[in-house]
């Protein structure tokens, strides 16, 4: 083996002290390919008609991101706590104000803000109040806030998988085929539900941990097993690179059979279609790949490192503050569609809706509620300006 080879199968890695897991820059990268494809998606649906073949075409491969973002968690959170013992009360104290203080105040802001332009129209102060309410238990208030709430769940839930993956050493193949039987179980459930089982208590589903259990179980057992991962991802980039190309094949195959069946494309392309597991898996191994490629070839300072850092460090401000970017955008839309048509309507849409997040989230970032509103500290003037 050579030295390059040796180094590109080697965990990329800075010593950290007191005792912390070590850091991973590839994990960065991971995160902004992620981010940059739960925008476009949002971009793609908000620039297209529900109806069109071709847009949802589009979309279906990148309903990924979901899932890789709760693969994410779930391997975070292992990963810097599998070598050390923590309470259950340390932890929640620690973890949950970080989600759960912007989830409060965007849920809030978002219902306020669909009630000024007419999004939400309940009728009296009394049904505003109940509708808030059942906004915040069900992460109805905008589109994406149900990631947060899943988000407080899996917090909830750590500390009894971190004795789960101890007590089951050695076994943990057996629990990740336990808990993908239970996820393609839920996945049929929630697309083919039997009769008597309604449209809403399906879309209540959306809100819970069920239909993303399996991807947090995958994230922390991969965690668990770090270095063995890691090296066989290194080794098999061409393999997983060829996979990729194979199974998005396969899956863009399946969703145009399904809508030639008679399917409404928007159906066809449903996160949760049982057919867009392989996929899932595939893309989140591939990208991991890709990223670990990076991370190996990353130079400290260099412009590259630079902009995933800055990046990586607002992702989480972004992905809050994008669809208010993209509402605020909402209005230009037709104008854009009648001067630029498909599929540069779409293009022109997703990098203002980029640039406009990118300025939301620098103002508040640089406001004293930064911390609810963006999920991070306030940045320092001199700090701001580097």
């Amino acid at each position: 083996m050579t030295t390059a080879q040796t180094t590109l199968e080697t965990p990329t890695r800075v010593t950290r002290p007191g005792g912390k897991a070590p850091y991973l820059h590839q994990i960065d990268l991971f995160r902004l390919i992620t981010f940059a494809c739960v925008i476009l998606i949002h971009v793609v649906g908000a620039t297209n008609f529900a109806q069109d073949v071709g847009a949802n075409a589009v979309e279906t491969p990148l309903h990924f991101t979901r899932e890789a973002f709760f693969a994410l968690t779930g391997f975070v959170l292992v990963f810097q706590n599998r070598g050390r013992e923590f309470t259950a009360g340390d932890f929640w104290r620690r973890r949950l104000p970080l989600v759960a203080t912007p989830y409060l105040a965007w849920s809030m802001f978002f219902w306020a803000f669909g009630l000024v332009t007419g999004e939400q129209q309940p009728g009296s102060l009394e049904a505003s109040m109940r509708l808030l309410l059942t906004d915040l238990v069900t992460g109805g208030a905008w589109y994406h806030l149900y990631f947060l709430l899943v988000t407080m769940q899996v917090y909830l839930l750590f500390p009894v998988l971190m004795k789960l993956l101890r007590a089951t050493e050695g076994k943990h193949r057996w629990l990740l085929l336990g808990s993908g039987v239970v996820q393609v179980g839920v996945t049929l459930f929630m697309t083919y539900q039997p009769l008597g089982v309604s449209y809403e208590t399906i879309t209540h589903l959306y809100g819970t941990i069920l239909p993303y259990q399996f991807y947090t179980l995958f994230g922390a057992v991969v965690a668990m097993h770090f270095e063995t991962v890691h090296a066989w991802a290194g080794r098999h980039r061409l393999l997983l690179g060829g996979a990729l190309v194979a199974v998005l094949a396969g899956t863009e195959w399946f969703y145009l059979r399904t809508v030639h069946s008679g399917t409404f494309p928007q159906v066809a392309s449903d996160p949760f279609q049982p057919y867009l597991i392989p996929w899932f898996l595939t893309v989140i191994a591939a990208i991991y790949a890709f990223t670990t490629r990076w991370a190996a070839r990353r130079r400290e300072g260099s412009r590259g490192a630079r902009v995933v850092s800055w990046a990586a460090n607002r992702s989480f401000s972004i992905f809050l503050v994008h669809p208010l970017a993209l509402a605020l955008l909402g209005p230009a839309i037709p104008h854009v569609a009648e001067r630029f048509g498909a599929p540069w309507l779409s293009v022109v849409i997703y990098l203002a809706t980029i640039l406009l997040t990118v300025l939301i989230v620098e103002v508040l970032r640089r406001l004293p509620g930064s911390r609810a509103l963006t999920g991070r500290p306030r940045l320092a003037p001199a700090k701001a300006a580097a």
